[in-house]
């Protein structure tokens, strides 16, 4: 059962979920077309003769080859369930009631299907905020961006998350005028030692950063099929003496990625008693609802795991194995590595420092910090050779057991 909502903007796509479409295979392809942009620089200082004058890149050719690549990508899903004679039904699926869902079709043709068990695996959906005047009717989200069908020009992202960073470093790559807005912290949940390094990496690759949260978004002049807008964003900077000064920049996109909640708001999980939080995760232990036996969830929307796409499929072929083969393995949560693709990418395992001060005490934690000059930067004379860093933050009183902070590995 497969149904995907259209964004605010009327984005949607094919079978695959978040990361097929609008997630991990896009953005990295994003990111693949920035870092070649600046490999053409270094090609110069390596031997290669570039024709002269400016290098360009058309936006249009690099959205049309992602997108056929994931229409390849929904195509092969489709044969992979008819090999394997699995039902697909492309239709929003709500319990109605104990052990039985309605599920509707985009004609507002509905049946009724019931069952023994139940897997939730519906992700997350970007979150608007809801007392800002014009976010929701002109920004787009991640939803929008890797279908976007004209080049974004001045981008404002707005929010501090990695999906934020991400954007904003491969769009700078891409040679677009790029700003991040953010309330506080970069990346929240990460070690903050390394996100004050990419926040000053991406400052020198020369994306902007502003401090502050939006209030308003005003249309100047409507976006068309063939070219972006015009936006006006509002916000308040704090003056010198105290006083709240109102500042407005324009940009041709605004891309919010404040957050993302749990797909669970329509699903009618009410009716059956199936308790979520205040995000719309699923409450569960060992991927089953804490308050409905028959209901399982795994991957984003499952509460208190990592938001991770690997792990989801490793938590569903566990699922799977425990449920229909009898074997009680366990998926486990702990210590899973992570990459943040900004434009030198920040790989991660394990506990922040902050994190392993906190729970071991900052007494019985060592950390061992070098900077890197990698081999590739030597012959291309890169100005941003001193951001290659890493630390290795270790306990004290264990010779083994340490946790690994990387970057540009």
């Amino acid at each position: 059962m497969d149904f995907v909502k259209p964004s605010p903007q009327g984005s949607s796509w094919g079978l695959g979920g978040t990361c097929v479409n609008v997630g991990c295979i896009p953005k990295k392809l994003m990111h693949q077309a920035s870092l070649l942009g600046h490999a053409i620089k270094d090609a110069k200082m390596y031997g290669w003769k570039i024709p002269e004058g400016e290098v360009t890149h058309n936006w249009k050719l690099l959205r049309d080859g992602v997108q056929d690549h994931i229409a390849s990508l929904n195509w092969g899903y489709r044969v992979q369930l008819r090999e394997r004679e699995v039902t697909y039904i492309n239709s929003y699926a709500t319990f109605s009631g104990p052990f039985e869902i309605t599920a509707t079709n985009k004609k507002g043709a509905t049946e009724k299907i019931t069952a023994d068990r139940y897997l939730i695996a519906t992700g997350l959906r970007p979150r608007y905020p809801e007392n800002t005047p014009g976010a929701k009717e002109y920004a787009i989200t991640s939803d929008d961006l890797f279908s976007l069908p004209y080049p974004p020009g001045k981008t404002l992202c707005v929010g501090a998350s990695y999906v934020s960073l991400e954007c904003a470093g491969f769009l700078k790559g891409l040679g677009f005028d790029v700003t991040v807005m953010v309330r506080s912290i970069l990346l929240r949940g990460f070690d903050q030692d390394m996100a004050e390094r990419i926040r000053a990496q991406m400052k020198d690759y020369g994306v902007v950063f502003v401090g502050a949260v939006p209030s308003k978004f005003e249309e100047l002049e409507p976006k068309t099929k063939n070219k972006a807008g015009r936006i006006r964003a509002y916000w308040e900077e704090t003056a010198e003496d105290g006083t709240k000064v109102e500042k407005s920049e324009e940009f041709n996109t605004v891309v919010m990625a404040i957050g993302r909640d749990a797909e669970t708001k329509g699903l009618g999980l009410d009716v059956i008693g199936v308790e979520t939080n205040r995000s719309g995760k699923v409450k569960g232990r060992r991927e089953q609802s804490l308050t409905c036996p028959y209901v399982y969830a795994i991957g984003d929307v499952l509460e208190g795991v990592p938001e991770l796409t690997p792990v989801a499929i490793q938590a569903g072929r566990v699922l799977m194995k425990r449920l229909c083969a009898g074997v009680d393995d366990l998926t486990e949560y702990d210590d899973v590595p992570t990459t943040v693709f900004t434009p030198v990418e920040y790989g991660c395992c394990g506990l922040s420092e902050e994190n392993a001060n906190k729970h071991y005490g900052k007494e019985n934690v060592i950390v061992y910090h070098a900077a890197l000059l990698p081999l590739e930067y030597t012959v291309a004379e890169r100005a941003d050779k001193d951001h290659c860093y890493c630390k290795l933050i270790c306990l004290k009183n264990e010779k083994v057991r340490a946790y690994f902070f990387f970057v540009h590995v």
